[in-house]
């Protein structure tokens, strides 16, 4: 339970962070109004997380695919921030 726990808070909070952080610099738009989406988005994935790490299989599982969720995210931002994307 406590490894659902540490899924569900830290890992759903920053996996919902850096979703946040990618789409702001992803969508089309401007920056303000790109940024308001992405953090709206945001907080239903936070919530989306806390759910899944309750509802995967193991707790091993939920913190895998959180991080898996986290690192396609980072990973996004990181090429866009390469790619001379928007600041």
């Amino acid at each position: 339970m406590a490894l659902r726990i540490i899924a569900a808070v830290p890992l759903g909070y920053a996996v919902a962070s850096l979703w946040a952080m990618a789409l702001a610099r992803l969508l089309p738009g401007d920056r303000a109004e790109a940024t308001a989406a992405a953090t709206l988005v945001s907080f239903a994935l936070c919530a989306g997380a806390a759910m899944w790490a309750f509802a995967a299989r193991s707790g091993w599982r939920a913190v895998w695919t959180l991080a898996l969720c986290g690192l396609l995210a980072g990973g996004a931002t990181w090429l866009s921030i390469m790619s001379s994307g928007r600041l």
